[in-house]
């Protein structure tokens, strides 16, 4: 008899643990049920599928976990092949090059590789920051549309695989058997997994209230700005894709370089209750801008227990003074540096839509310590970069980054956490892996 298995989510954490089933045989064991709060496949509210889709191998970033690079190598083939791409190259002796020779209509995958200069790592580490060493493999916004497509038809081509969209679960209830509760009803379930990524948090919220025992704390949260700039500042750097550092600020923080997307948008995050900022970049249509995050770990110890809830109050706070829950703030470096709010552009011209956003002053949002840290930051970077922090470069606030506490999977057999809402992963590759490592 098959056992009746209900998936939360449809993002990078599900989609490596089906493809983790399959690949084991253990498929057939199961009859699989997805509940997507997204209205449609293409409008899965995951957005770290639907957006840019940069992959990475690397064993310093993407999460806490020890991934294996040949299970991160996986990822990304599976992601490729899924995406329309087909290697070139047939030997597989040199696994970078390998997947350096994808290619779509004629053309290479867009590829990347931080600090592989020894002469550009020491510049950097000379002046204070620690550089991440990483492969990238760039899909594109507009190709994961048809990424998400092929991913959605090749799992219901499983005839035990169905798809419920337009469905929030709303809570669940841990027993023998688990009671999933969404505002479309009530399902019973022998084995649950929850990839809800991180704007799951108000179900996250919920699990931890009821069931304590499953999480260990986290006293952290990310908190910063997305960055943009002209494309000919970090023209000198584009061959690494992505400029991967961290660096101590003399508050104590700890900040680093996310999510760079040369020649990019900046675009909008919704969550429930709030809006954020976030970045990406499309194949075949580019601008005259790079974009990347700014972010600064902010780690709290007793008595406080919410980093989430205070992120969260951040980004509303930027919504309120924008004059929108759905909106956010625009400011030049420069007056962001001066104190001042902003009223007029200078040279860079904003790629977020003008109705996303309303020109004022985010020293209103941050705390002193995480607007120092934003500004020592970007200061130190111009010192390496030269043009980071032209004074008419844009800043829009606020980009946050949760992360859940960490659930153990180790407590109950048949309830499976992963992904970001996990704690444990922050990215599409560390998601992926861990879906499939799991499964």
């Amino acid at each position: 008899m098959m056992r009746k298995l209900g998936i939360v989510g449809f993002g990078a954490a599900a989609i490596g643990f089906m493809q983790g089933l399959i690949e084991n045989g253990r498929i057939n064991h199961y009859h699989v049920t997805v509940f997507e709060r997204g209205k449609d496949h293409m409008h899965n509210t995951i957005s770290g599928v639907r957006m840019d889709g940069k992959i990475f191998i690397s064993r310093g970033m993407g999460g806490e976990l020890d991934i294996p690079i040949e299970i991160q190598q996986k990822t990304v083939i599976f992601y490729l092949t899924h995406s329309g791409y087909k290697p070139t190259l047939k030997e597989k002796t040199n696994m970078v090059e390998y997947l350096k020779s994808f290619e779509k209509d004629g053309k290479k995958i867009e590829y990347g590789e931080s600090f592989s200069d020894e002469e550009t790592y020491r510049i950097f580490y000379d002046h204070g920051f620690e550089p991440v060493k990483a492969y990238f493999f760039h899909l594109g916004t507009d190709v994961l549309k048809e990424t998400n497509n092929n991913l959605f038809e090749y799992f219901s081509s499983f005839k035990n695989i169905e798809f419920s969209f337009d469905t929030t679960v709303e809570d669940i209830e841990i027993g023998d058997k688990h009671r999933v509760f969404t505002n479309k009803g009530e399902y019973l379930f022998d084995e649950v997994v929850i990839a809800v990524g991180r704007s799951g948090h108000k179900l996250m919220d919920r699990l931890k209230e009821k069931y304590p025992h499953l999480v260990k704390e986290n006293y952290y949260v990310d908190i910063g700005i997305r960055y943009e700039l002209p494309n000919h500042v970090m023209e000198k750097f584009l061959d690494m894709y992505e400029v991967k550092v961290r660096y101590k600020a003399r508050t104590g923080y700890m900040c680093r370089l996310f999510c760079q997307n040369p020649s990019g948008k900046v675009t909008l995050e919704k969550y429930e209750d709030f809006t954020t900022v976030n970045g990406y970049s499309d194949t075949h249509h580019k601008t005259e801008n790079t974009n990347f995050a700014v972010l600064v770990t902010t780690r709290f110890t007793e008595p406080f227990k919410d980093p989430t809830g205070y992120g969260k109050n951040l980004a509303k706070l930027a919504n309120i003074l924008a004059g929108d829950s759905e909106k956010v703030i625009l400011q030049t470096y420069g007056d962001f540096k001066e104190y001042r709010r902003t009223k007029r552009l200078g040279r860079v011209l904003p790629t977020l839509n003008d109705n996303s956003f309303i020109l004022g002053d985010a020293n209103l949002v941050f705390p002193s310590k995480i607007r120092e840290s934003l500004v020592d930051f970007i200061d130190r970077l111009d010192e390496v970069i030269k043009g980071v922090a032209y004074f008419d470069n844009l800043l829009y606030a606020v980009e946050v980054k949760f992360y859940s506490n960490k659930f153990n999977n180790d407590i109950i057999k048949n309830l499976h956490v992963i992904g970001d809402c996990s704690g444990w992963t922050r990215s599409i590759q560390y998601a992926t892996s861990m879906g499939y490592l799991r499964a």
